[in-house]
């Protein structure tokens, strides 16, 4: 609805991301990947007693098998943004330093934190952000916590 709405034309996707085939085909692909959820501590105050450091570990795991599957799918000068809705590092800045060990093929595309106007506590370094739940915008109360990071495809 909001693509259409918008005028904006979009080959939208939804699939198993560990078993999806197209390798390099997408400009741009979204991995939304599966956390801890622990930016939700805010909503969801019972978090800390249902998650374990284990479990961090194990998705952890899960998004770097789903990062590098979905590297495959993005083509030359194509976009790869990660988001997970998590507070953990291991989930966020450090999965990223990690897939850009392993993957010389793409560099944070730090102009993507340009293409709006982020309040400056958002912008982690160039090219990602995260909030935290205590953040206000607008005068709202509080928000989730949320890690997203963009990167490219070098030539």
């Amino acid at each position: 609805q909001n693509l259409q709405r918008m005028g904006f034309k979009a080959n939208v996707v939804c699939a198993d991301a560990s078993k999806f085939e197209g390798q390099g085909e997408f400009d741009g692909v979204l991995l939304d990947a599966p956390c801890s959820a622990t930016g939700t501590i805010r909503r969801h105050p019972e978090l800390p007693y249902v998650k374990s450091e284990r479990d961090i570990w194990q998705l952890a795991r899960v998004q770097s098998r789903l990062l590098d599957h979905a590297a495959t799918l993005v083509k030359r000068e194509g976009l790869l943004v990660y988001c997970t809705c998590s507070l953990e590092p291991e989930e966020g800045e450090q999965q990223i330093d990690k897939f850009l060990q392993r993957h010389s093929e793409f560099c944070v595309y730090e102009d993507a934190t340009k293409w709006v106007e982020l309040p400056p506590d958002f912008e982690v370094a160039p090219g990602m952000l995260r909030t935290l739940p205590h953040f206000q915008v607008g005068g709202n109360v509080g928000m989730d916590g949320f890690f997203a990071a963009a990167m490219r495809r070098r030539a």
